[in-house]
């Protein structure tokens, strides 16, 4: 399941991802995480020291990397310089998965041992002082949408995406890449407003959207959720003295986390899973040829000197079976 957090800075996004990361991995599922927000605090909230967390390599630095690998064979490809973060895989293509090793993972990715397991972490990586004045942020994910439009995951993996705050998501299509996308709300009147802009945009894209309300202190917390988000309400969390040692840096051992919240973080588990049934691989790829196309002609073109329109393998539905077979190519 490919499982995006989203949600206002402040919200406890990051924490709330980092903690349903710990409960996968107790729960012995593989999971990918990946670090795509503006401020990289994923790796902290994991428990990764500051010298662990700046060591972690930049996807956006290895994109040159991505792009020749995810290319594969493809002969609607015609050179990586011509891959966007757009570019859907076709056939001849390089499909990832999450349990396996391959140079994408060898570059950018870093196995983070908890307590009950390990995950493999992957980041954006910072938005830099070099960069102020003179790039675009969401140029620096392209890296993780790309990857994403080339994966290919079943039951029991995880690709879980800490996404940047705000309703920013919506300035690609990485939006409809995932099965299930947690909004991190509190109970304010600030807390909600970033669900409503994510649920008008997301409205004509069938994606599934639950709300997990934050730093719940009561009923009447939940009450106003429920007023403002209606059946979206997923589960409550409430404030939890584990998160609050863990942010001291002084982590206890995750089986002490309140029961209450590891109850909460099961209800994600559920969600998660129930999405998994109703996948929709002809949509998806739909959706993922529409944003290229959208993307080509409004910059990608111009910018690669091709048609990139023609990267598009009308044949190809990316689905579970090739993680299956292991082919390169589809059946």
């Amino acid at each position: 399941m490919k499982i995006a957090f989203v949600g206002k800075g402040g919200s406890g996004k990051t924490t709330l991802s980092s903690l349903f990361i710990r409960h996968l991995a107790a729960n012995e599922a593989h999971v990918v995480a990946v670090d795509a927000d503006i401020n990289q605090h994923l790796a902290a909230a994991l428990g990764l020291d500051e010298d662990e967390a700046a060591a972690l390599p930049a996807m956006g630095s290895q994109l040159p990397l991505i792009k020749e690998y995810l290319r594969g064979d493809n002969p609607r490809i015609t050179s990586a310089a011509t891959m966007i973060k757009t570019t859907p895989p076709g056939k001849g293509s390089r499909l990832l998965r999450v349990r396996e090793h391959n140079p994408v993972y060898d570059a950018c990715a870093r196995t983070v041992r908890l307590d009950d397991g390990e995950i493999r972490l992957m980041a954006t990586g910072p938005f830099t002082e070099s960069d102020l004045g003179v790039a675009c942020y969401h140029s620096k994910v392209g890296a993780v949408e790309l990857c994403l439009n080339h994966l290919v995951d079943g039951p029991d993996e995880y690709v879980v995406v800490d996404m940047t705050a705000g309703s920013d998501s919506f300035a690609s299509g990485m939006f409809t890449r995932f099965d299930m996308t947690f909004l991190v709300a509190e109970p304010t009147r600030k807390g909600v407003s970033v669900y409503r802009q994510y649920k008008e945009y997301a409205r004509d894209f069938g994606v599934a959207l639950k709300v997990v309300g934050n730093k719940v202190q009561g009923e009447d917390d939940l009450d106003f959720l429920r007023a403002e988000v209606g059946d979206d309400l997923l589960v409550g969390v409430g404030q939890s003295d584990w998160v609050r040692t863990m942010e001291k840096g002084r982590p206890a051992p995750f089986e002490l986390l309140e029961a209450d919240n590891r109850m909460a973080l099961q209800a994600l588990q559920n969600a998660a899973e129930d999405s998994y049934e109703l996948r929709d691989w002809e949509r998806y790829t739909r959706q993922m040829v529409h944003f290229h196309l959208k993307n080509a002609e409004s910059w990608g073109n111009e910018k690669t000197g091709a048609d990139l329109a023609a990267q598009v393998d009308p044949a190809f539905v990316l689905h579970e079976h090739h993680a299956e077979s292991g082919a390169r190519q589809p059946a």
